[in-house]
């Protein structure tokens, strides 16, 4: 089901569903039209990981409004330099890498609210090109932007009641790669980092916040959502094109060495 960007805080936080999304990480914009068309609920545009600059990012961005998908942008750092340009460019909100104390969820909020000290325009896309009043912007803005922190830190997972906390901060997305080279978990089920997780999916029930992560297995999306989680990333544009070009290839390679044989 699509959802269009005014909607998506609430049916964050209100979805009685486990939302799905993928993460962007090519300068495709066809791609995002092919998810919204699909009925993805949402993508994340990977600015940390993915070489994208602001243009590419305001195009992306403009491909998801094109397509009724919302769009979140993974920010290298919770700072005005990466966050300001994408929610000016209609970001249905930002995800900010580790955040693992109250001083950096704060930051980060900060930088993503009107109310908290985001500096102000109403002359790009989010604010209509100028056609929105300042209050209307600011108001509707503060309404509607989806402020995420990245917990992938030991300390993160230490400092997590605290962290949800924070007054702002929608949803936390548990990067469990991340954790797991953190914690040096190599062992099979990454037990450690399962703690780590579970942990954190039960303090964010507590106080009724989002919890999102990328799942491996359909199976563990139920397992997850049964805990409480309630979105989930499902792989990556080049995850989708990898999977579906190898399954190919392989589907007309054993049919015509059939056909030789």
């Amino acid at each position: 089901m699509n959802t269009t960007t005014a909607s998506f805080r609430h049916l964050l936080k209100n979805s009685g569903r486990p939302l799905f999304g993928t993460f962007i990480k090519s300068p495709s914009p066809q791609a995002i039209e092919i998810l919204g068309d699909l009925g993805f609920d949402f993508v994340i545009v990977d600015a940390e990981h993915a070489p994208f600059d602001k243009g590419t990012i305001d195009h992306l961005l403009l491909a998801a409004k094109a397509s009724g998908i919302a769009a979140l942008v993974r920010v290298a750092e919770a700072s005005a330099s990466h966050i300001l340009s994408p929610l000016d460019c209609g970001a249905s909100g930002v995800i900010a890498p580790h955040i693992d104390s109250v001083a950096k969820a704060k930051a980060l909020v900060a930088q993503s609210r009107y109310s908290e000290g985001r500096g102000f325009s109403n002359s790009p896309r989010a604010g209509g090109y100028g056609r929105k009043s300042i209050w209307q912007h600011v108001d509707q803005a503060d309404d509607e932007v989806v402020v995420v922190g990245m917990i992938e830190d030991p300390s993160a997972v230490a400092n997590i009641d605290d962290i949800l906390s924070v007054e702002g901060l929608d949803a936390v997305f548990i990067g469990r790669g991340d954790m797991a080279v953190a914690l040096n978990d190599r062992e099979s089920g990454a037990p450690v980092v399962q703690d780590a997780t579970n942990r954190v999916i039960h303090a964010a029930k507590r106080v009724g916040k989002t919890v999102l992560l990328l799942a491996s297995t359909p199976q563990e999306a139920k397992s997850f959502h049964a805990l409480g989680v309630g979105a989930f990333v499902i792989s990556s544009d080049q995850g989708f094109l990898r999977t579906g070009a190898a399954e190919a290839l392989s589907a007309f390679t054993n049919s015509t060495s059939a056909i030789i044989n």
